[in-house]
């Protein structure tokens, strides 16, 4: 070998050792912290090996894998502070990366999504979405702030993916094999925002409940507290409400043929308020005529006064055991529940009061939807990539109307039958995307109904093996009673069946009922 090949040789190898070096100072935990990533600092990179972590707010979380702790602040735009943590175990990792979402106008990491991803092997990360706020604030400080509106609506779940799949390579020295997306209410909006935008963030999305008509949302907020502090003899006082709960399920109950308490497809109940209006002068266990058309108003969704066009989904007949959540605050003081994002649009004086739902409507709508509306049926490139998506909602949801999201998944499927780019035909949408409908679960979680379910297990099924989901068995919580038998458990179907029982069984055991088509 002469000399100059010699030199040259030497000096390549003098490189690759650097490069080796770098790449190892970062596969510790505390290395991390010298990670250079765009407009990204890294705040804070330790190990945590105590199996407990105590948040900034909340409970202490106990039962904790030993992981690396990274958090981070990322700013994307002058305005941005978007704040995101990655849990990564130490050992036992599973090669799967587990984005999970928020909720509400978000301000804070959920601890308790990156424990509960983590526990199951998982390297997982959240986002506050850039919507902090010191205390004491509301989200009113964001008015006039369109880069906080843009963070929140889609571009901080994006940014948090993209870095924490930067520090999950750094760290294990290796991608992961699948990479997943699981929220629920905001973070459903999430979920879908990913599948619509950034079609090749996640190989599987779970999401619930999901608040991706989120102008609609807002404004079928407002319309149903408006409906109820209309005047003092509209308002659904708590007995009012329990009368009217215990009517419709009485009416409703046993449509799918059993008495179990709960209604599995709302769609069906026609259940009519007016039976419940009170005939004399006493009112117990009775509605007032305002009461009945409160109930009609919230069940028939927000309308453009002018056209009758119907503006969002109303709520479903089995919610109401929820609709004290619309307002308990009656009269003068009342504030409508998430106020603020109407201030963005009609400044920090808006009177709710005054709300137009015609041209006003309309505004709100043209000046937010773009960034944080995420109801593009467009999945095409997400579906022809193999990417899985399964949305899931319950019928009882008193806060986001369910009808949206079968709103949604219809408009899926009759993109899918026309449109030039999806290859496939409607008889194959339902080998990327599927619904389920939760009968007598309220927003996310809670309700009469069997409503504890794993989402994201059959999603891994679906992607890593091709096993789609034909139902998922929901149970109900505890999972024993307090004589130790088995609690309720319930098929969830794939939209549009739903669970009809055989006839003849336990009505606890879920093998005695099965997914039909009605």
């Amino acid at each position: 070998m002469t000399p100059h090949k010699t030199k040259w040789s030497l000096h390549v190898l003098a490189l690759a050792s650097l490069a080796f070096y770098h790449a190892r100072s970062f596969a510790t935990c505390e290395g991390l912290a010298a990670l250079q990533l765009p407009h990204t600092t890294i705040t804070k990179a330790e190990v945590v090996t105590s199996g407990k972590f105590t948040p900034p707010v909340g409970k202490l979380l106990r039962g904790l894998p030993a992981f690396c702790r990274v958090a981070a602040t990322l700013k994307p735009s002058p305005d941005s502070d978007i704040r995101v943590e990655i849990w990564m175990p130490q050992s036992g990792w599973n090669e799967r990366f587990e984005g999970t979402g928020n909720g509400g106008f978000a301000g804070t990491i959920i601890y308790n999504s990156l424990a509960e991803g983590l526990r199951a092997g998982y390297a997982v990360a959240n986002t506050d979405m850039g919507m902090a706020m010191p205390p004491g604030a509301t989200a009113s400080i964001f008015v006039n702030r369109p880069e906080r509106w843009t963070d929140w609506g889609y571009r901080a779940t994006h940014e948090m993916t993209l870095v924490a799949k930067q520090i999950v390579r750094a760290y294990y020295e290796r991608d992961a094999k699948y990479s997943y997306f699981t929220g629920c209410s905001t973070g459903g909006e999430q979920a879908l925002m990913e599948s619509q935008r950034y079609p090749d963030d996640y190989d599987g999305i779970v999401g619930g409940a999901a608040a991706n008509n989120r102008t609609g949302v807002h404004v079928s907020i407002l319309w149903n507290f408006g409906a109820d502090q209309k005047n003092p003899a509209s308002y659904l006082h708590a007995a009012a409400l329990f009368a009217l709960s215990q009517a419709v399920v009485n009416a409703c109950d046993a449509l799918d043929g059993v008495k179990d308490g709960v209604i599995s497809d709302p769609a069906k109940c026609q259940f009519d308020p007016a039976v419940l209006q009170c005939k004399g002068t006493s009112q117990q266990g009775c509605l007032t005529a305002d009461q009945v058309q409160t109930v009609r108003e919230i069940y028939a969704g927000p309308k453009n006064p002018r056209t009758g066009e119907s503006l969002y989904p109303g709520l479903p007949r089995g919610s109401e055991f929820g609709w004290e959540g619309l307002d308990r605050i009656p009269g003068p003081a009342a504030i409508p529940p998430y106020a603020p994002i109407f201030q963005w649009v009609f400044g920090p004086d808006w009177d709710w009061r005054q709300f137009d739902f015609d041209h006003q409507d309309t505004l709100f709508t043209q000046k937010l939807a773009g960034m944080v509306n995420a109801t593009n049926p467009d999945i095409d490139t997400f579906r022809a990539h193999g990417h899985k998506l399964l949305i899931y909602h319950g019928w009882a949801d008193w806060l986001v109307a369910p009808g949206e999201s079968i709103n949604y998944y219809n408009a899926v499927v009759a993109r899918a039958k026309v449109a030039p780019t999806s290859g496939q035909p409607i008889a194959q949408i339902d080998q990327s995307v599927r619904l389920f409908m939760v009968p007598g679960m309220a927003h996310c979680s809670g309700g009469p109904g069997a409503t504890h379910f794993d989402a994201l297990g059959p999603v891994v099924d679906w992607v890593e093996h091709g096993v789609a989901p034909d139902k998922i068995i929901a149970t109900t919580l505890p999972l024993n009673d307090i004589n130790g038998a088995p609690t309720p458990k319930r098929p969830l179907c794939p939209y549009p069946a739903t669970a009809q029982y055989q006839g003849t069984g336990n009505t606890n055991d879920a093998s005695n009922f099965v997914c039909t088509v009605r």
